[in-house]
């Protein structure tokens, strides 16, 4: 394999990377301590009638977002036992709500993700579609 190539793996298969993609997955940042790593879903380009949003409205929906989606958390995420004794409240693959800002924000090649505290979790949803800010 070239070494500007990247295997991922999720335990039951693996994937090959190629250069660009690779390099690219490499900036995303590995979440420390009790840290969780999520990304932005993409506001919906149009309303449900129809009409495209434009660009400044998007912006709005996915920066007041309440709508994550977790992509990596950190190894001290859900740790303690003391505070979640019921185990954790989200796992790789969920989508979360939280609060609007209650992140520190961050862009990687137009994607905007958040790394959030492992307590601002407030619910898991399994379609996230629809659900906007109040």
């Amino acid at each position: 394999m070239p070494m500007n190539e990247l295997l991922i793996s999720d335990g039951e298969s693996t994937t090959v990377l190629p250069e660009d993609a690779a390099e690219k997955a490499r900036q995303v940042p590995d979440p420390t301590t009790y840290h969780i790593l999520c990304m932005v879903p993409k506001a919906e380009e149009e309303y449900e009638s129809g009409l495209i949003k434009a660009g400044q409205t998007q912006h709005y929906e996915e920066l007041l977002s309440p709508v994550l989606f977790v992509v990596k958390m950190g190894p001290d995420a859900y740790a303690d036992k003391a505070r979640f004794p019921n185990g954790p409240s989200c796992k790789v693959g969920d989508f979360v709500l939280v609060r609007p800002n209650t992140s520190t924000r961050l862009k990687i090649h137009g994607q905007e993700f958040r790394i959030i505290n492992d307590d601002s979790v407030e619910a898991t949803i399994q379609d996230p579609r629809g659900v906007k800010r109040a």
